[in-house]
C-alpha cells in the first residue's frame, strides 16, 4: 500500500462495514462503531463514487437500475465490496476471541487501518494488549478520526507505525511494551499484494521468537485467482482494479503451497475455510447478493 492512499483505502474499507450495519440484514459481521468514524460527507461521497462506477462493473446492472441509484450501490456493496472483507472479519474475530479464552494476551493487527475491536470490547481491557500496525499517515488519519468523535483511545491500544510488508521491526513493537509470550495475529486483505517470498519472510519473522500455541489468521487467493471470472465477473473486476491502481496482486496459492510455507515458519494449519466453506459458514440463506468470493480462502495456523 501506497501511503498516500492507505487513508482511503481504509476508508472505503469502514464504508463497507458501516453500509453492512446500517442495511443488511442478517448481519455476517456487525461492526456498529465503523459508521461513528465516516462523517455524513464521505459517507455520500464514496456512495456517489460507487454508483458512478457502475459501468466498469457491470453495465447489465447500471442499465436495469439506472433510475435506482441506492439499488445501485446496494449491488456493488454486496456483490463486490463487502463480501470478503465481513466474512474474514468475523471468522477472525470469532477464533481470537476462542484464543482469548485459551490464554493469548496479545493481539497484533497487521494492516490495522479504521479497526474498531478495541472499541467494540471494552470487556477485554484487562485481558489482551492490542497492537495496531499500518502506515504513519493512516495510523495518524485513524487518531483524528477518533478525536473527531471525541473518542478515547483504551488504554490496552497501542499504534505501531511502520511499513511490515518490507520490514518488520520486532522492535517497534517492544518499544510499545510487546512481549514475546502467546500472541494472536490477523492479517487481512494483505497476502495477495506481497510476493510469494514476502508472505513467506513476513510470516516466519513473525513466530521466530513468540512460544508455541501463537497463531494467526489471514486470507489468500488460490491458484485461480487471475483465471476466475466470478459472478458478473468480480474476480477479474477486483484483479484488474487493483492493478489500475498502482498496486497489483502478486501471489495466488495452491493449499499445498500455503502447507509448505507455514511448515518452514514452524506453523501447522488448525483450520482452513474454502469459498464453498465460507459460503456456508457465513452467506447461507440469504436473499440479498452477497455471497462468498471464488478464489478467496481462510487460514487458522498455529505455531507447534
Amino acid at each position: 500500500m501506497k501511503q498516500n492512499e492507505s487513508s482511503l483505502t481504509s476508508l472505503v474499507s469502514a464504508f463497507g462495514r458501516a453500509y453492512h450495519h446500517k442495511y443488511d440484514t442478517p448481519k455476517i459481521f456487525d461492526d456498529f462503531i465503523a459508521n461513528a468514524l465516516l462523517s455524513k460527507e464521505e459517507f455520500s461521497t464514496v456512495s456517489k463514487n460507487m454508483i458512478n462506477g457502475i459501468q466498469f462493473f457491470n453495465r447489465d446492472i447500471g442499465e436495469r437500475f439506472k433510475d435506482q441509484p441506492e439499488e445501485i450501490l446496494k449491488w456493488i456493496t454486496q456483490v463486490q465490496l463487502s463480501p470478503t472483507p465481513l466474512a474474514r472479519a468475523a471468522y477472525c474475530e470469532k477464533v481470537l476471541l476462542h484464543e482469548v479464552e485459551l490464554g493469548t494476551s496479545q493481539y497484533v493487527i497487521l494492516g490495522a487501518g479504521l479497526d474498531t475491536f478495541a472499541f467494540r470490547h471494552p470487556e477485554l481491557t484487562d485481558r489482551l494488549d492490542i497492537y495496531e500496525i499500518d502506515f504513519p499517515a493512516t495510523q495518524a488519519f485513524k487518531k483524528q478520526k477518533l478525536a473527531d468523535v471525541n473518542f478515547d483511545i483504551p488504554e490496552n491500544l497501542h499504534f505501531v507505525a511502520m511499513d511490515f510488508t518490507t520490514t518488520f521491526s520486532h522492535q517497534d513493537l517492544t518499544d510499545q511494551g510487546f512481549d514475546n509470550k502467546k500472541t494472536f495475529f490477523s492479517l487481512l486483505g494483505v497476502s495477495y499484494y506481497l510476493t510469494k517470498e514476502e508472505n513467506a519472510n513476513l510470516i516466519q519473522h513473525l513466530f521466530a521468537a513468540l512460544p508455541p500455541g501463537s497463531s494467526i489468521v489471514f486470507d489468500y487467493a488460490d491458484e485461480k485467482l487471475f483465471e476466475e471470472k466470478g459472478i458478473s465477473n468480480r474476480v477479474e473486476n477486483m484483479v484488474k482494479m487493483a492493478a489500475a491502481s498502482g498496486e497489483p496482486m502478486k501471489s495466488c496459492f495452491t493449499y499445498a503451497e500455503i502447507e509448505s510455507l507455514l511448515e518452514k515458519a514452524g506453523l501447522q494449519i488448525y483450520e482452513h475455510l474454502s469459498p464453498t466453506d465460507i459460503n456456508e459458514h457465513f452467506f447461507s440463506n440469504r436473499t440479498d447478493y452477497l455471497t462468498a468470493f471464488e478464489t478467496i480462502h481462510f487460514i487458522h495456523a498455529v505455531k507447534r
